[in-house]
């Protein structure tokens, strides 16, 4: 083994260390998912900014880029900030400042940008050597006050420079341009919202600090999204979300249908959800267009310019604009979840949830405390300067002694300070003062500002010793940024509207979303099941699996609901348009739905809401079902009718007339009224006709009136009067008597 791969020390085991390699793991990854949680992923409730967007807006203000300054090269800014304060990837930092300038991503937009800086398409914007920025005035509010001790400031990573540890932050960006982030083990989703309507309810707060949620709804009635759009959540659930800080908001595009003439039209969507990009949503629609699914749309355009405006044109005239719609917003991101996670570093140290009102609370406690921090720095300052004009004053008093001092004395300092019983500082600024300043009119300067100082010092004092006086400059400077960003501005007015979502019956939306198109469902015995394409009449000609055969073949249209009953007494709900095609022999039934293996496919048919039918069991037992109750919405099926083996469902037969005809196995029939019959959704039913073996072999509605009918083996019909059937008229559970002549050997009804 080569010398220089021995490990350091020359290979004894001094150096290695035996470590846990669990407790090392975890020391590790606690420490990263702090680092990513603490200075990274969430926002500052105070300032409701992330370090990076703190450090672009700090390093921007040193640079010097104000809204009146002109734009700087993005490479510069990325520069500074890379350099000075954030040491990550220049990459990350950048896509961040260009978050921060585009309208569409952020409410109020923190950065003015000049050049490409992405669009809504989802497009990305040009490189930093080509853009420019400079700050708007969200950013000059944020760092309003940064120069007067307002704020704490903490080294930079490499201790060369310093960086306020939070913004003073008049403007409140952590509701009015809200926040998205992924840390370790937490999350934060806070949407944006109007700064006029956050201004109202902080002034309100200020007022009354007890105010709950409810109250402050009615200020903020929920998120103002820079893209627009129409919430369509009720009152109840956005109170909901802001109070426990966890929810979400429904957003939907806004549109309006725009008449082409001759009773024609054509829908347009002028404005699309938050953070949805639009071409991906246009493709998305498209691609569902080529699939079928959406077969009341015939064609989608996208014909926006600076402004959104994507053309939805329908499959004729009458299709209904509202149902085309409504079918969009459940296939497509017309319609979008915004989620709610107010998920903050609560005092910029502890994560945690919070509500609509905390979040405004803390925030104004941290306006507080920067007020405080701001006139405790102008009071030291009017200190030290009227500590200054109180030595000029002396000066100028005793303007010849002080001459004759600075002339005769070798340290005049001393002397001026033993004379006339000044600081150091004043007789620091009587030696620094300039000739000029000798005139006559520079004394009466000096008391003017003397008095004035002295004046701010005396209102400072008062606005530091009263909660009220406080209270009353946050909610001017707040009343300030409201004016500001009044409703009545471009900027300020209010986006996103609220509307009820319209009422829509489901399954005119779902039918909406399936082509209509002619198919024959067919099953086999062994539970196989395909829909092949148009109504095929002539079955002999389908083929199946060796050893199986046709059970059931029947006409339906794919936007049916195909409902199949099993020997066990189940009821399951297929979709005709979710079947398998023609091609092979299908794809086994329990595939598809949870059918037990003893069971086997009863019957299948359409499903048919106005109709009612009859159940029975083979040892004779039935009820009277609506077909509504039948519907199962899930894989599991419905069990409908309690049989246990040996005995098992066995018929099912629509409902019609008034009277029920039972023939049983031993060709004996009984005919009873249909409202002997109970109805139920579940059960076992009751006794139809009474055996002594064997069991029902088929049954039959009929009107009394019309008599009853039937078809024998060849075909031919016949049928029985009222007065024909009276010996076989009775109670349901009797035993019926013998079949009549002319009934078909089989025992059932159709031959």
């Amino acid at each position: 083994m080569g010398k220089e791969l021995l490990p350091p020390g020359g290979g004894d085991d001094d150096n290695i260390l035996p470590v846990d390699l669990k407790a090392a793991l975890e020391e590790r990854y606690l420490a990263y998912a702090l680092s990513t949680i603490m200075h990274r992923a969430l926002p500052d409730v105070r300032d409701g900014l992330k370090p990076v967007h703190r450090r672009i807006i700090h390093a921007m203000s040193e640079m010097g880029v104000r809204p009146n300054s002109a734009h700087k090269k993005c490479a510069r800014i990325v520069g500074d900030v890379i350099g000075k304060f954030h040491p990550h990837g220049d990459q990350s930092v950048y896509d961040a400042l260009v978050r921060l300038a585009q309208d569409f991503s952020q409410r109020y937009p923190v950065v003015d940008g000049q050049g490409n800086f992405g669009n809504i398409d989802g497009d990305s914007a040009a490189a930093y050597r080509y853009t420019e920025a400079r700050m708007t005035d969200v950013a000059v509010l944020l760092l309003e006050g940064i120069d007067q001790d307002a704020v704490d400031f903490r080294p930079t990573y490499n201790e060369e420079d310093e960086e306020p540890v939070v913004l003073p932050g008049a403007f409140p960006n952590l509701l009015a341009n809200g926040a998205s982030g992924i840390a370790v083990g937490m999350a934060t989703s806070i949407p944006p919202h109007n700064v006029h309507e956050i201004c109202d309810a902080a002034l309100h707060l200020i007022k009354h600090p007890d105010a709950t949620v409810e109250k402050l709804v009615e200020f903020i009635p929920g998120p103002d999204l820079p893209t627009g759009g129409v919430i369509i959540d009720g009152r109840d659930s956005i109170i909901d979300a802001y109070k426990t800080g966890r929810g979400g908001f429904r957003v939907r595009a806004k549109w309006q249908t725009e008449d082409l003439g001759r009773g024609g039209y054509q829908i347009i969507v002028t404005e699309i959800p938050f953070q949805v990009q639009k071409s991906r949503l246009i493709e998305k629609i498209a691609e569902l267009l080529i699939a079928r699914k959406l077969p009341l749309l015939e064609d989608i355009r996208d014909e926006s310019a600076e402004d959104v405006r994507v053309v939805l044109v329908p499959k004729s005239r009458t299709v209904d604009a509202t149902l085309l719609m409504e079918s969009l917003f459940r296939l497509t991101e017309l319609e979008s979840r915004i989620p709610l996670n107010m998920n903050v570093l609560s005092m910029g140290r502890i994560p945690r949830v919070m509500a609509l009102n905390e979040v405004l609370l803390e925030w104004l406690a941290h306006r507080k405390d920067v007020l405080i921090r701001r006139s405790k720095h102008r009071l030291a300052a009017i200190d030290r300067r009227l500590e200054i004009l109180g030595g000029l004053l002396v000066a100028y008093l005793n303007l010849d002694e002080v001459i004759r001092i600075i002339r005769e004395e070798d340290e005049p300092k001393p002397v001026l300070m033993a004379r006339f019983n000044l600081t150091d500082i004043q007789a620091e600024a009587i030696l620094n003062m300039r000739l000029r300043s000798l005139r006559k009119l520079e004394e009466f300067e000096i008391r003017t500002e003397f008095d004035q100082l002295s004046k701010e010092k005396a209102d400072i004092e008062a606005l530091l010793a009263s909660e009220d006086k406080l209270w009353q400059a946050i909610s001017w400077e707040i009343g300030e940024v409201k004016k500001k960003y009044a409703k009545a501005t471009e900027l300020g007015k209010r986006r996103t509207i609220f509307a009820e979502a319209p009422q829509a019956d489901d399954d005119a939306i779902s039918q909406a979303m399936i082509e209509k198109e002619p198919v024959t469902i067919v099953i086999s015995e062994k539970a196989w099941i395909r829909a092949l394409k148009g109504h095929i009449s002539d079955t002999s000609t389908l083929s199946f699996k060796e050893g199986d055969a046709l059970k059931v073949a029947f006409p339906a249209q794919t936007t049916d609901k195909i409902l199949i009953v099993t020997t066990g007494g189940k009821a399951y709900t297929i979709g005709a348009d979710k079947l398998p095609g023609g091609r092979g022999h299908g794809e086994p039934l329990r595939v598809m739905v949870d059918m037990e293996n003893d069971q086997d496919v009863l019957t299948a048919f359409v499903h048919d809401p106005q109709r009612k039918l009859v159940l029975s069991s083979a040892a004779g037992n039935g009820f009277v079902i609506v077909e509504t109750e039948m519907v199962a919405n899930t894989r599991k099926g419905k069990q409908i009718m309690n049989v246990s083996m040996p005995d098992e469902a066995k018929l099912v037969v629509p409902v019609k007339g008034d009277h029920v005809a039972v023939v049983g196995e031993n060709r004996k029939m009984l005919v009873f009224p249909l409202n002997q019959l109970p109805e139920m959704t579940r059960g076992k039913g009751v006794r139809l006709q009474r055996y002594k073996d064997g069991g029902v072999a088929d049954i039959k509605c009929f009107a009394i009136a019309d008599g009853l009918s039937w078809e024998d083996s060849a075909g031919r019909s016949f049928t029985r009067t009222k007065d024909e059937l009276i010996e076989w008229l009775g109670d349901r559970a009797g035993a019926g008597r013998t079949v009549p002549k002319g009934f078909p050997k089989s025992g059932r009804f159709t031959g």
